[in-house]
């Protein structure tokens, strides 16, 4: 029971994480006259492309964790 704890916590930190990076790279995007709609058809300065590269990982990480959850419940 603690590891599904540890895995329902991870994946919880890495929701808040997610989001906080959401909301970091839309004012970034939007404070540099960008629509972060957009953010796959731009060449993006080298700050956002990393904000954008770490919120892109983070997904990927949530991805598996929540599907590493879902298979063993």
């Amino acid at each position: 029971m603690i590891v599904m704890d540890d895995r329902h916590q991870e994946v919880g930190e890495f929701r808040q994480k997610l989001r906080a990076l959401d909301a970091e790279f839309d004012r970034e995007m939007r404070a540099r006259g960008f629509d972060p709609a957009q953010a796959e058809n731009v060449a993006l300065p080298s700050h956002l492309a990393a904000l954008y590269s770490e919120r892109e990982q983070i997904r990927a990480a949530l991805e598996e964790s929540e599907g590493t959850t879902d298979d063993r419940d």
